[in-house]
């Protein structure tokens, strides 16, 4: 595994120890046997998970296009450009679920906080946030629209 991919994994792996208290491979276990009981844990594994495999997947496309690139002087042809972009794409996805797994463990990440923050959250009645009135020109009088009258 290169030291780089390491590092994400890594500090990835600490933040969710750190965050449920306990090593990830026990984490998996709990939440193997039990996964309704903490649904946060759920997901974090759920996507714990899948950065494991994009990180596989990563390292598998690093290691061809280091092969190809041992055999090919000079310019790259077609064959190693593509695998550059399959390494490309790979960092992007495991990028990507390293943000979603950081974002679980974050409890004050936006859309997080406070009740109604999620769809589908009963949502906190509040007033309207501008006057509902229209606004009446100086000297003219005011004047009620039915709701629904057409003009």
């Amino acid at each position: 595994m290169p030291e780089d991919a390491e590092d994400v994994m890594g500090v990835i792996t600490q933040q969710i120890e750190a965050r449920f208290h306990m090593p990830v491979d026990d984490l998996r276990r709990a939440v193997t046997a039990a996964p309704q009981a903490n649904t946060e844990a759920t997901s974090v594994v759920h996507w714990y998970g899948l950065l494991t495999e994009a990180q596989g997947a990563l390292n598998t496309a690093e290691d061809a296009l280091v092969t190809a690139l041992g055999t090919v002087p000079g310019e790259l042809d077609d064959p190693a450009m593509e695998l550059a972009h399959q390494v490309n794409a790979a960092v992007g996805v495991r990028d990507g679920r390293a943000m979603v797994v950081k974002y679980l463990l974050d409890p004050n990440a936006p859309g997080k906080r406070g009740p109604g923050a999620w769809r589908g959250s009963p949502a906190v009645s509040r007033g309207p946030a501008l006057p509902t009135t229209p606004p009446r020109l100086p000297g003219t009088p005011g004047v009620s629209v039915a709701r629904g009258a057409v003009r």
